[in-house]
């Protein structure tokens, strides 16, 4: 304890001593500072000398941790020193960004002073301060006395109150301020959280609409039933038949998590809408009478089943992986059929895989607003009543706060019935022990039940593809079906002349999304399965509460978090906006709760003698995590990896409100082209971005591979 907490004292003073305090010009990890010092670019320490000497508070933190170090002798005394030194150096640096000049600038403490947002230094500082704290922490015997493990909490922790916590907290305020801004109460929030436009159940009673709140609910819970039932059969298919054509089948379920936003609504009405192909036809055909029933409840129901059907595979193929046969084969020599062994044996051993994939389903249900702003007509949900208090004619912050609040009050009811469906029961199925038996075979019935399920969903996906790379050839969609590449000449032109030269429109927001998905793709499953690893596998104090805050960025609709990132850090102490920081951070928080859900399920699995085996062996919690536990997360891995880089690119609802002339994403950028009315290029661009999707999702699997649970599997690698 007392060497950890040294370290993280020297970094904390180096960054108070040597780093810029304050943002440097540039971006927030720019090292131009280095060459050039400025005034604007000094450390804290000689602000605090000069014109800020409120920077010294927070060094007191530091100076009470090293004198705790050095002047205390207990070592219980000594932990508890660095957890109150490190809380009260943290507490000032935290009052003095926010209270000097904070809260959106609307308040200044000291009359006429100014104070840019905090930099590299102060992350630093700030960091080692939380750090210390942990180690104190783990010095009183909590996380097993593993520094690793209570530091990884408070990192976690420290992230999701700054990142999720404090920016809904510039919204959620916004729900109890009275009309005119006069001042914050209950007596305009009751009434307006329980209007009849949000609760009415009149389409259950068949006399007219039903609220938005009813309408979000009953398609997010069908949405979630059918992806984790078609999910679950894909699955099954995969792992438990011979279907020869799987690598085809693997790129089908795939596709639509890739598509970028617009174009499954796009072809849906093309192909199924009142002047679409196929209903044009049928009706020709069957004299059947062309209606607009895609506009509504249905349509809007099958394009999120196209789009969310991949999230409940990639969670579910792992733990239907994980099943160990031994438990299947004793079943079967005890006399149990297969339909029999599967229902009884193999089913409730992947309830934390169906658990979290239902979850998973009915918050981007709820959450998602691209798909009902196409299709729903006057069918109207949470999310875009919320998108439109927003961006509406007039707008109405304090609407889209209790709508927000609403629809996190059903994300938490979701929660909670998993909680209880799952119980306490014991899911690990994979040990220490190597495995050689083989998984059950389906029986016929349920084969062919999967078939009838997965194979048609499949076909009719690949017609939607189809169509997609067809349109992005055509001059107009729908209309002219002459064959032309000048969409993707204009989008994609590229000159050689004295260099290569990207000349296209699209080049610029292309190279910005893959450099900012890149970079957030592999944070988000780094933080999405430690969380994962500490909520399976670690107790500690508020674990149920922490779990949820984990699911509070992906239950709100993007367009929220788009206007809280805004109203947070558009000033002081945290300035972010117009950078490409801002977008990654974004992503990180947005798509974190996918890996932390994957992760939760596969290491569900994991039976905790494994990490007991490590331990006795000698190694710390660190090295069980990367030497024992990661090898056997490759599906989650995978799940968290690929969803985080794919909703990096084809995220809308954020995005819009987060970007800027110098990091100018895909999505603003089809959002502007649509709004033009150049589909062709928009239809051009979507192609070319799921041609490179498709090709890092190959690459990610093949860098990762298979987890090798079974000797056949070893077997098969020789």
């Amino acid at each position: 304890m007392k060497r950890t907490a040294g370290l993280w004292l020297l970094i904390g003073l180096a960054a108070f001593c040597l780093l810029p305090w304050y943002d440097v010009r540039g971006s927030f990890w720019h090292f131009r500072w280095f060459d050039t010092l400025s005034t604007q670019d000094a450390p804290a320490i000689l602000w605090a000398i000069g014109e800020r000497p409120w920077l010294w508070l927070p060094l007191l933190g530091l100076i009470l941790s090293a004198a705790a170090l050095f002047l205390v002798k207990s070592p219980v005394k000594q932990a508890q020193a660095l957890v109150i030194s490190g809380a009260l150096g943290l507490g000032l640096l935290i009052g003095q960004g926010l209270f000097v000049v904070g809260f959106g600038a609307r308040a200044t403490v000291f009359e006429g002073v100014t104070q840019p947002g905090m930099g590299m230094g102060a992350f630093v500082f700030a960091a080692a301060l939380l750090f210390i704290i942990t180690t104190g922490i783990s010095g009183l015997g909590r996380g097993r006395g593993d520094a690793f493990i209570t530091g990884m909490v408070g990192a976690i922790v420290a992230l999701v109150a700054t990142f999720v916590f404090y920016p809904m907290a510039f919204i959620f305020t916004s729900a109890f301020e009275l009309r005119g801004g006069q001042g914050f109460g209950l007596t305009e929030f009751l009434p307006r959280f329980f209007a009849p436009d949000i609760w009415s159940l009149a389409c259950v009673t068949g006399r007219g609409q039903c609220g938005v709140a009813v309408n979000s609910t009953l398609l997010g819970l069908a949405t979630a039933t059918g992806t984790t039932v078609m999910g679950l059969a894909f699955a099954l298919i995969f792992t438990r038949t011979d279907f020869r054509a799987k690598r085809l089948l693997r790129v089908l379920t795939v596709l639509p998590i890739i598509t970028p936003p617009f174009v499954i609504g796009l072809v849906l009405i093309l192909l199924l809408g009142r002047s679409g192909t196929l209903t044009v036809f049928f009706g020709d055909l069957f004299g059947i009478e062309k209606t607009r029933w895609l506009y509504g409840f249905w349509g809007v129901w099958l394009a999120q089943m196209l789009s969310f059907t991949p999230i409940a595979f990639l969670v579910l193929i792992g733990v239907v992986e994980g099943v160990s046969p031994s438990m299947e084969e004793a079943s079967q020599t005890l006399n149990a059929n297969r339909w029999q062994t599967f229902r009884n044996v193999s089913l409730p051993l992947m309830r934390p895989g169906l658990a979290n994939a239902f979850l998973l389903g009915f918050i981007e249900s709820v959450a998602d607003f691209g798909n009902p702003l196409v299709l729903g007509g006057n069918f109207n949900v949470l999310s875009t009543e919320i998108y439109f208090a927003i961006v509406g004619t007039v707008a109405d912050p304090a609407k889209a706060a209790i709508l927000s609040l609403i629809l996190l009050s059903l994300t938490l009811t979701t929660f909670v019935a998993q909680r209880l469906w799952l119980g306490r029961k014991n899911y690990a199925t994979v040990t220490g022990k190597a495995d050689s038996g083989r998984n059950a075979a389906l029986n016929p019935a349920l084969r062919w039940t999967c078939y009838a399920l997965a194979l048609p969903w499949a076909a009719f996906t690949l017609v939607l593809y189809v169509l997609i790379v067809f349109g992005s050839f055509t001059r107009l969609w729908g209309y002219d079906h002459t064959l032309t590449l000048d969409h993707y000449r204009r989008a994609f032109n590229i000159v050689v002349r004295n260099g290569v030269h990207f000349t296209g429109a699209a080049w610029d927001s292309f190279f910005t999304t893959l450099s900012i998905a890149a970079i957030a793709a592999p944070l988000t499953a780094a933080v999405g399965l430690a969380t994962a690893y500490l909520l399976v596998r670690q107790n500690f104090a508020g674990k149920n509460a922490f779990e949820f805050s984990t699911l509070l960025s992906f239950a709100i609709p993007g367009t929220v978090i788009g206007v809280a990132y805004v109203m947070a850090f558009n000033f002081p102490p945290i300035e972010l906006t117009a950078t490409g920081l801002i977008l990654v951070i974004c992503f990180i928080f947005r798509n974190m709760p996918v890996g932390v859900r994957g992760g939760i399920a596969a290491m569900s699995q994991l039976d905790k003698s494994l990490d007991e085996a490590s331990s006795t062996l000698g190694a710390n919690s660190f090295t069980t995590l990367r030497r024992v536990i990661l090898p056997l997360m490759g599906p989650a891995i995978l799940a968290a990896l690929t969803y985080s880089f794919v909703r990096a690119i084809t995220s809308v609802s954020a995005v819009i409100f987060l970007v800027s002339a110098r990091y100018n994403m895909a999505t603003s950028f089809l959002v502007g082209r649509v709004e033009n009315g150049e589909y062709g290029i928009a239809i051009a661009y979507s192609a070319v971005l799921i041609v490179t999707m498709l090709a890092v999702i190959i690459a990610l699997q093949l860098a990762i591979g298979r987890r090798k649970l079974r000797r056949t599997d070893r077997l098969e690698t020789t």
